[in-house]
């Protein structure tokens, strides 16, 4: 199955910004992750042997380990692995495929003692963008095996079922740039109805201040915050491509575009590099790159006459 745009935005947000997924996975499999836990990503390319002996190329959407913090209470350092895809278009086979995953996965994670295989298999979970009435709340797989019978559950995380401030009050920033999905339906009409349109973006201009907000509560770093912006333009553009009015109203409502792939490996390369790739050295590159200066603030975490300053010594510099 070829990927879509959403499977993209859902690996980059989970590989830029791993901490969002938390709450995810506790609004999932009802755990209680406190956000001090370490999230390891694990191996998303997998090869499965078919039938006729060749293989195929498997890529999940996510696959990552959480460890525990060591002041748990319960199991210091446990460590549970997760598998969750990320569905928009409901073709009955997503239950095999999560199956072919699953058992990758406990293959590439197998311990073998004496004459004793042991593969555990990860928790597993289904985020639908597009469910209907059909989609159940949660799928289940059978395997019977000359020693008995085993089953395991895989939920459903319906998307369009929360409401944006249930996104917010549960910390479910991860899941916003899917918010949209919500109003497929309602396109054609919002194309040609200005007013309708309106509501619709004021309502996307309350997720940009609110996501502003959880900034400033400490609830969602400014790094987060552009990514979460920058994906749900990516979503909107790619959903939207038939209703041109839509996709520039909400994409513009959303702000200009803050977060560039290049921008994103100088950040992440100052983020390694540490002391020895200052902040200002980021939002000089970064304004060296065109991005406007409130961007250069919010991907570099600079006061914004802090990078007015600095465009100004540059922009005379050039002269």
């Amino acid at each position: 199955m070829d990927n879509t745009p959403y499977d993209d935005v859902f690996r980059t947000l989970l590989t830029d910004c791993t901490e969002l997924m938390i709450p995810v996975v506790n609004e999932i499999f009802h755990t209680h992750y406190t956000g001090k836990e370490t999230i390891c990503l694990l191996q998303n390319e997998h090869f499965i042997k078919m039938p006729d002996g060749s293989e195929q190329e498997r890529i999940t959407d996510s696959s990552f380990e959480i460890i525990s913090e060591e002041t748990a209470p319960i199991a210091q350092g446990q460590k549970k692995r997760y598998h969750i895809e990320c569905q928009s278009t409901e073709d009955g086979s997503m239950i095999v495929r999560m199956f072919e995953y699953d058992t990758q996965l406990a293959l590439e994670n197998r311990e073998f003692t004496s004459n004793i295989l042991t593969v555990q298999f990860p928790d597993s979970a289904i985020v639908s963008l597009r469910h209907t009435k059909n989609t159940p709340e949660e799928m289940t797989v059978k395997v019977l095996t000359p020693g008995g019978r085993v089953s395991y559950t895989v939920p459903v995380l319906k998307v369009k079922r929360y409401t944006i401030h249930e996104l917010f009050e549960r910390k479910l920033f991860f899941l916003i740039p899917f918010h949209i999905f919500a109003y497929e339906k309602d396109f054609k009409e919002l194309e040609e109805n200005k007013k309708k349109l309106k509501q619709l973006e004021a309502e996307y201009a309350s997720i940009r201040e609110r996501l502003e907000i959880a900034c400033q509560m400490g609830d969602l770093n400014r790094y987060a915050k552009a990514a979460i912006l920058d994906m749900s333009r990516k979503v909107i553009e790619h959903i939207a491509v038939k209703y041109k009015n839509v996709a520039k109203g909400v994409s513009r409502t959303m702000g200009g575009k803050v977060l560039n792939y290049e921008a994103k490996d100088i950040l992440n390369r100052g983020r390694r590099e540490g002391e020895e790739y200052t902040k200002i050295q980021i939002a000089t590159k970064l304004l060296n790159m065109g991005n406007d200066i409130k961007s250069v603030a919010e991907l570099a975490e600079l006061p914004q006459k802090t990078v007015e300053k600095l465009a100004q010594s540059i922009s005379k510099e050039e002269k």
